[in-house]
């Protein structure tokens, strides 16, 4: 079990501006995506503000969000990063796991990083992931640079949708098909 303290707020702004997006999208039939909640334990509650400042959590977490956009199940988790390079310690074997078995039973699964000193946010394919891992375990690094990335699948903002990841999810089921 872990500790959770305040350091788990890290991805709550970009997480923010997912779940305004993902409503955009239910709003307009397009996806129907969920925030899958972290279940935890409350160890101590500050009593005058009423907040946790202490919790274990109750078991793994697989991924953030879980749907369906026109009918194909996805999966993915929203990551943030302050420098221009992504340590692949953020992604933990658990969630790596479940993402290789969703795909498996026909579903893509991705990441959504934000880059916040570059303020860019990119989508990151499974299948690209997966080489970043087997450069880390063949003894390379064990972190990417934003610079190895797409950037085609930079994500947009596009109108009131802040976090416009489908353009990008749906520019790699184009050039997978």
């Amino acid at each position: 079990m872990g500790t959770w303290k305040t350091r788990g707020l890290r991805g709550s702004a970009l997480e923010e501006y997912i779940n305004y997006s993902n409503e955009k999208y239910r709003e307009s039939g397009l996806a129907l995506i969920q925030k899958i909640p972290t279940p935890i334990t409350p160890i101590d509650i500050d009593k005058s503000s009423r907040h946790i400042t202490l919790a274990y959590f109750e078991k793994k977490s697989t991924v953030d969000y879980i749907g369906v956009v026109q009918g194909i199940p996805v999966c993915f988790d929203a990551k943030e990063c302050a420098s221009t390079s992504f340590s692949l310690a953020n992604v933990h074997e658990h969630q790596f796991k479940f993402m290789e078995e969703f795909e498996k039973q026909g579903g893509i699964a991705f990441l959504i990083i934000f880059f916040k000193s570059l303020d860019k946010i990119i989508y990151l394919p499974l299948k690209d992931l997966k080489l970043f891992f087997e450069r880390m375990n063949e003894g390379g690094k064990k972190s990417f640079k934003y610079e190895e990335l797409d950037e085609e699948y930079l994500i947009p903002k596009k109108g009131d949708i802040i976090v416009h990841y489908l353009e990008s999810l749906s520019l790699y089921l184009s050039k997978e098909s």
